[in-house]
């Protein structure tokens, strides 16, 4: 959660963002069909506007964030941990998914 406030404070704070600095950060995470193991992780910075009915949304109202996942992506996703390490090797953010029944060694990627 840390990462995710430093990076909503640099968004806020650049003079170039046309973005309403009260406006949460949406972060939109999800699964799609590929990578070593089946499945890969997909996460990028989201809209208001592109939120959908069917989404399932997790406020964090006090961080002024958001995440968003679609409701297929739900279903491989749920009970995931979400971790970030600034190790100069093997650093980012890290998925701990407890419905992987295997993943790849970068740990992009997951298999049930």
């Amino acid at each position: 959660m840390a990462r995710l406030v430093e990076l909503k404070s640099k968004r806020d704070a650049d003079p170039k963002s046309t973005v309403d600095p009260s406006s949460p950060l949406i972060l939109r995470m999800g699964v799609r069909n590929g990578g070593c193991s089946g499945l890969s992780y997909v996460m990028d910075f989201s809209t208001a506007d592109e939120i959908e009915e069917e989404d399932e949304i997790d406020n964090y109202e006090k961080e002024g964030i958001q995440c968003v996942v679609d409701a297929k992506s739900l279903l491989y996703l749920y009970g995931l941990e979400l971790d970030f390490s600034d190790e100069l090797i093997g650093g980012g953010f890290k998925f701990f998914n407890p419905n992987a029944e295997e993943s790849c060694g970068c740990g992009s990627s997951f298999g049930v």
